[in-house]
């Protein structure tokens, strides 16, 4: 009888279909017919069955579907796919299974089928509570779509449920920043994503902030002042009401941290399913085609999907334990440093440490290195110091 332990694996599934692109979004998603949909669950599911022999050595520890839509997806569809999961790996028997859901795209029987088929993670795209904001960004729904799909949730029995927030809007002022995240609050969520708007090139947002139209009026971009006004009072706010920040952007009840995204910071193995999605297997990092189209047909033709491919060198590895790893607010290991590249941390990266730490940017506590919450305002700066021969 073999008793190997299995190695750990995540998995990511891209559900790349939207009923209308974003005016912020630059994820590889954009609206699709129901054929087309089909076809592309099809072709994920004869991906996912071709997994079956070649990774028999892992066991699945969490999953996600994100996207696009998710929540777009049929109850068949999704029963289909998630059968095909099952019969492929081995999923852990309490493996956390998220479905990212977009207000307005779910009913409660859709739901209650969702976990049935054993999705018991939601995140929930709300962006804003205000209607105008929404408006702005282009989203399909009303905070009152949303209230109807979170009461959805409720009665289905979904227990463990993301809100995901931005702030620094076009048009936001720190009154109306205060009451959608005083809303969300109120209705006691696990779990909160709370993101300042950043504007990604080939977005319409990007275009119109290029034309001026950010500038003035009703669509005025707050200051850097009122953005960091936003952050730190969020950080306040959400630690009086019992939730934690724990990365960056990321806010939990004790025990509720997404498990998908804290294997994410730590390097855990994934694999990306779907045509966009990357994966990181044994140090080497591949991805998919970007297109459905030929994604499907290069699966319906047995022909190679995977479109780039990267083995990570010694020196990646140590970058990506760094900067992924420093984004959590408890940080990285030291001793898991050492055991993971035979060498103390000192030795690669101790003239940066010592540099962050005197500028009171960085933290040393026994084992742990972290940013301070001044560190973690200026991150982008200091995990950038981590990249070698740089």
């Amino acid at each position: 009888m073999n008793n190997m332990k299995k190695r750990d694996l995540e998995l990511y599934l891209h559900i790349p279909f939207c009923v209308k692109k974003c005016n912020y979004c630059d994820f590889f998603s954009a609206a699709g017919s129901r054929e087309e949909q089909e076809a592309y669950v099809q072709a994920m599911i004869q991906e996912i069955c071709g997994y079956k022999d070649s990774l028999h050595s892992y066991e699945v520890k969490t999953v996600f579907l994100g996207g696009g839509t998710p929540s777009l997806l049929s109850e068949r569809q999704a029963e289909e796919l998630f059968q095909s999961l099952y019969d492929s790996f081995t999923i852990q028997k309490d493996a956390e299974i998220t479905m990212e859901v977009n207000p307005g795209t779910v009913n409660l029987e859709k739901l209650k089928q969702y976990k049935a088929v054993g999705v018991n993670r939601l995140s929930l795209g709300l962006q804003s509570a205000r209607n105008e904001e929404l408006q702005r960004l282009g989203r399909i729904h009303t905070y009152e779509d949303f209230l109807a799909t979170w009461n959805f949730t409720e009665k289905a029995g979904f227990e463990n449920r993301n809100i995901d927030l931005m702030s620094a809007l076009p048009g936001q002022t720190m009154e109306s920043w205060e009451d959608t995240l005083e809303k969300v609050i109120a209705l006691e969520p696990e779990h909160i994503s709370a993101y300042s708007l950043i504007l990604e090139e080939g977005t319409r947002f990007y275009h119109w902030y290029q034309e001026g139209k950010f500038d003035s009026g009703e669509w005025k971009l707050p200051s850097e002042e009122e953005e960091y006004r936003m952050g730190e009072w969020t950080i306040e706010r959400l630690a009086k009401a019992g939730m934690e920040r724990y990365e960056i952007s990321n806010y939990a009840r004790t025990g509720q941290e997404c498990r998908h995204n804290l294997g994410y910071w730590d390097r855990v193995e994934y694999l990306g399913i779907g045509a966009g999605a990357s994966s990181l297997l044994r140090n080497r990092r591949f991805s998919h085609i970007r297109n459905r189209k030929t994604y499907i047909e290069a699966i319906h033709e047995k022909q190679p999907i995977e479109t780039e491919e990267e083995l990570l060198s010694e020196e990646s590895q140590m970058e990506e334990f760094m900067y992924l790893g420093l984004r959590k607010v408890n940080g990285i290991s030291k001793e898991k440093f050492e055991r993971t590249f035979q060498k103390p941390i000192s030795e690669v990266y101790g003239t940066v440490i010592e540099h962050f730490q005197a500028e009171h940017l960085l933290e040393c506590k026994g084992d742990r290195i972290f940013l301070s919450r001044r560190g973690m305002d200026v991150s982008n700066y200091v995990l950038a110091e981590f990249l070698l021969g740089e």
